[in-house]
């Protein structure tokens, strides 16, 4: 993930900054109170930005949810979107002008960072002052926002990988779903279909792609009873016994002559829905998180009754990459907290939450939205509800970005088969241990 974001402080510096970084589309509305303006004088912009480009979220949140929290607040709220490629210099450059956002949106990996830092503000107090129940409500969530037991960030969705499967092709092989990891190796043998050397079906495939692969071993190392890094995040524990299991587990799908994949490293899960290989038939099982299983179905609607979701597979423990996905910071130096933090409140409350997943395709953070009609329309995300307690995050570690790209470009060596699991994470270990010691 990338680690900064940034705002404007004017509206010519905002538009000439939007338009050098690509930004999409900024969000403003006049109000009567907030932010300390005199009655009925200009009141200075709450500055909100967002990662990403989806056209259908910047709708959501500009046309419909910020005109909402205005109107509700007397406030003007101010929303940049940025490219996710352009967040981190975006950022570094308002956090160095003393122009950064009030609120920004990042994804978990940057919390510790960003802590360290000391550029984002302590929530802590915030989350004990919310009614009970609703801290009960978003509890299953807001550990992904969490350094060092203090929360930072507020989650605004979840999501999990889950070996996603085609119910027709594996009844068609006589395969029943398995509930082990190596139950699903042995059906992946059944699975796989050649025309002579040349894999025609993959029976099972794991995302293996830039970073994508790091969370796949996470899932498995987690799965086998290991961690990437011990509790307190100071040391590697990826080249355990667990980690050496777990990707060798990940390296045979793809090597030997009896292999279930011959896609390794393919972007299946960043290529339009209808070529995953799911969707094609080129595969009878893949991993998959509960927005690419719903934009499949989207895009070839005949797949709703064909894909089925797997619980969680276990080997020692049944653990899987997943948790709080993007989320919202509160700038430590912003002078409009309090209203900040109402405008974060905001996107986590009850039917605001709810239809901000089903517009991004994720999870809601709130428990109780299991029972709500996004959920509950979707019979797919039910697995991957259920599957919460099982899910395991990013470390949050100021150099964990750093010690991710470590440990993925030593990954991908032992997935080609170039070195053995046991070389390619004791070499992993030894690179990334340093960065660990520097935080």
């Amino acid at each position: 993930m990338i680690t900064n974001r940034w705002t404007a402080v004017n509206r010519r510096g905002f538009l000439a900054a939007a338009a050098g970084a690509g930004v999409l589309l900024a969000a403003t509305a006049c109000g009567t109170g907030g932010g300390g303006g005199a009655a009925g004088g200009t009141t200075e912009a709450l500055t909100v930005w967002f990662p990403g480009n989806s056209a259908p979220e910047i709708e959501l949140v500009t046309k419909k949810l910020v005109p909402e929290f205005e109107s509700a607040n007397g406030a003007k709220v101010q929303v940049t979107f940025v490219d996710w490629a352009q967040m981190s210099p975006k950022l570094n450059a308002g956090f160095a002008g003393n122009s950064a956002p009030d609120v920004f949106g990042h994804g978990p990996a940057a919390a510790a960072g960003f802590a360290a830092a000391k550029r984002i503000e302590p929530l802590d107090a915030r989350i004990a002052a919310l009614p009970a129940a609703d801290r009960t409500d978003l509890e299953s969530y807001l550990a992904g926002g969490q350094v060092a037991g203090g929360q930072y960030l507020i989650p605004l969705g979840g999501n999990g990988v889950l070996v996603a499967y085609r119910k027709d092709l594996l009844a068609k092989a006589g395969v029943t779903e398995p509930v082990t990891w190596a139950e699903a190796a042995e059906a992946a043998r059944k699975l796989t279909v050649r025309d002579g050397g040349a894999i025609q079906q993959a029976g099972l495939m794991l995302q293996s792609a830039k970073i994508q692969r790091v969370q796949s071993f996470q899932g498995l190392i987690g799965s086998e009873g290991g961690a990437l890094l011990s509790e307190d995040g100071k040391k590697v524990t990826w080249n355990s016994p667990e980690g050496v299991k777990a990707l060798e587990y990940f390296a045979g799908l793809h090597n030997g002559d009896d292999k279930v994949s011959d896609k390794l490293g393919l972007d299946f899960a960043n290529q339009p829905a209808a070529q995953n290989p799911l969707a094609t038939g080129k595969a009878a099982m893949v991993t998959a998180t509960a927005g690419q299983v719903l934009q499949m179905v989207k895009a070839v609607p005949d797949l709703a009754s064909k894909i089925g979701v797997l619980p969680p597979l276990k080997s020692a423990d049944a653990k899987t990459f997943g948790g709080a996905t993007t989320g919202l910071f509160v700038n430590a130096d912003s002078a409009k907290k309090d209203l900040a933090w109402k405008f974060v409140e905001f996107m986590v409350s009850k039917g605001v939450n709810e239809r901000y997943a089903e517009t991004v395709g994720g999870l809601p953070v709130r428990a109780s939205a299991a029972q709500g009609a996004y959920v509950t329309g979707q019979p797919l995300l039910k697995p991957f509800i259920d599957a919460t307690p099982a899910y395991v995050g990013s470390p949050n570690v100021p150099a964990w970005v750093q010690v991710r790209d470590v440990l993925d470009k030593h990954l991908e060596e032992a997935l080609a088969g170039k070195v053995t699991a046991q070389e390619a994470l004791d070499n992993a270990a030894a690179e990334a241990g340093p960065l660990l010691a520097a935080q």
